[in-house]
């Protein structure tokens, strides 16, 4: 690759962002959850580090929000068809594995050991209180708190890396390798803590990695173009958080111990609760794709 700014910018978003993984890697097998969960959002803002390690002008970023216009539509998108495709994912995953259906906080019980009756009472609050409440917060506030650390990858990613991989290598192949640099970044986390699928799973620990560098190319293609077609990275940090603040809202209702592995679903990183999400990004893919490749053979 002749672009030397990009490849440094890869080269320090790994070199900053996977000792920092592996540290906190390490706290969450110990026991220690709140280092493991500050770490890992601190390791969020190593691609923007990155940015300004390799010196990419910011003014090529695509900063100003830009909130106007068609782009209205496009922040509105970001911020409500995660929380739909977790919907649609999660409602496909329970309807082909009925017996992995929990109402009664199976999974609440099994993470913290406590009958979720008993700890949500604790609280002053009712599971089916507790279920709704955060439901409404994911979809309608969490995106938004979210945006920070998120903005903190975006400005990297969708910010620097896609763009310029899809001047390099075009729009299709471009977000294809650049959705699987994204995955592989995340390694560390899964191979060691067992970030999204666990340590114990079927094809372990080799499946989990790869099948998320194929999640990650359909996210990805959804982010990128967001910021694309906004011409802003804002929308894809709202997208970012809104993905991370719905994702694990399937979880609530999952009986762990009669669900398949987390391979499959419910959340938006499984083959079935991924699905919905991975159909959009492919149709995108495509359209889009070729669209603008019929612009440039003309």
């Amino acid at each position: 690759m002749k672009d030397r700014q990009l490849v440094k910018y890869i080269v320090f978003a790994f070199v900053i962002a996977w000792p920092i993984m592996i540290l906190g890697s390490i706290l969450g097998l110990r026991g220690n959850l709140v280092a493991f969960q500050l770490i890992t959002m601190l390791a969020m803002f190593a691609p923007a580090a990155a940015v300004l390690i390799a010196r990419v002008p910011l003014r090529e970023i695509g900063w100003r929000p830009r909130i106007r216009g068609k782009n209205i539509l496009i922040y509105l998108a970001a911020w409500l068809v995660p929380a739909l495709l977790t919907l649609l994912g999660a409602s496909l995953f329970y309807a082909l594995f009925p017996q992995a259906f929990s109402s009664e906080g199976a999974y609440l019980s099994a993470v913290s050991g406590m009958d979720t009756g008993v700890l949500l009472a604790q609280q002053g609050i009712s599971l089916r209180a507790y279920l709704i409440l955060s439901a409404v917060m994911s979809v309608v506030a969490a995106p938004f708190l979210n945006i920070l650390p998120s903005l903190g990858e975006e400005l990297g990613w969708r910010g620097v890396m896609y763009p310029r991989l899809r001047a390099r290598f075009g729009d299709r192949l471009g977000r294809l390798i650049g959705g699987a640099i994204w995955g592989v970044w995340h390694w560390p986390l899964m191979l060691i803590a067992g970030y999204e699928y666990g340590l114990e799973y079927w094809g372990s620990p080799v499946l989990g990695p790869l099948l998320f560098c194929v999640i990650s190319c359909a996210m990805g293609i959804l982010l990128d173009l967001a910021a694309e077609k906004s011409g802003s990275i804002w929308p894809a940090a709202l997208g970012h958080g809104a993905i991370n603040a719905v994702a694990s809202l399937p979880m609530l209702f999952l009986d762990p111990a009669k669900a398949p592995d987390m391979t499959v679903g419910p959340t938006m990183v499984g083959v079935i609760g991924g699905l919905p999400m991975l159909i959009l990004a492919t149709v995108l893919f495509f359209r889009f794709g070729k669209k603008r490749e019929r612009v440039e053979e003309a």
